[in-house]
């Protein structure tokens, strides 16, 4: 018999699915998609109350703001809240009041499937690119590449505790930064991802093209499997 095969007996007239194919079709019916993950968990931040995600907001601020690798990082690059992420915007005032430097992610002109980042201030001027998302108007020249910053604070659909990440499913963080799967000493930038606590998930399939995070900052927990570098 070949697994997964469906084999029938007949009995009255009615067929019936042999109990090899019965359990492999629950099993299938009871594990989520990372299309089910996303479509759940999009809903779900959607739905926040403005008061929760000011509080979350400033919560997964405060925590960051502490951290190691936050306070000696001169370059970050983190995002402008969309479809319900995380407002980092509390984070960007907060590097700014401590002369870091901020860039924002912009799509790359030459590749169209990859990231660039541009430098990002109070008074730079945004617009949207294809998405819908708010970029800085800048020069070409004055974007950089993902090896020159020293942290990235990305958004996510869901993680679990061991760094993986789900995204929007565009990939283009991670092939951005699949040049980091390569190192395994010396890692620039550091890669930290933030989320309000409910987006947790047990475990996420690990892709071979995936780059895991450093670290997760929700509302509640920092989630921290590399916390020897952070």
């Amino acid at each position: 018999m070949v697994q997964g095969q469906v084999f029938t007996t007949t009995y009255a007239g009615a067929a019936f699915l042999t109990p090899i194919t019965r359990i492999n079709r629950f099993v299938k019916n009871i594990v989520p998609t990372r299309s089910d993950i996303r479509k759940k968990i999009r809903s779900q931040r959607r739905n926040l109350g403005s008061k929760e995600r000011r509080i979350a907001a400033n919560l997964v601020n405060n925590k960051l703001c502490h951290l190691r690798v936050f306070r000696a990082s001169k370059r970050i690059a983190l995002y402008l809240p969309n479809d319900g992420e995380l407002d980092v915007i509390p984070l960007i005032q907060s590097a700014w009041t401590m002369k870091k430097a901020c860039y924002l992610p912009v799509l790359d002109t030459l590749t169209a499937d990859q990231l660039k980042f541009a430098p990002y201030r109070p008074d730079t001027l945004l617009q949207v690119n294809c998405f819908g998302i708010p970029e800085p108007v800048v020069p070409e020249r004055q974007r950089i590449r993902a090896h020159a910053l020293d942290l990235i604070i990305l958004p996510l659909v869901a993680f679990d505790a061991q760094g993986n990440r789900l995204g929007m499913g565009g990939g283009f963080y991670d092939r951005t930064l699949a040049y980091l799967r390569y190192r395994h000493h010396w890692r620039k930038p550091h890669l930290l991802g933030v989320a309000f606590d409910f987006q947790k998930i047990d475990a996420l399939r690990n892709h071979t093209w995936d780059v895991p995070l450093q670290c997760i900052v929700t509302d509640k927990h920092i989630y921290n499997p590399a916390s020897h570098s952070l």
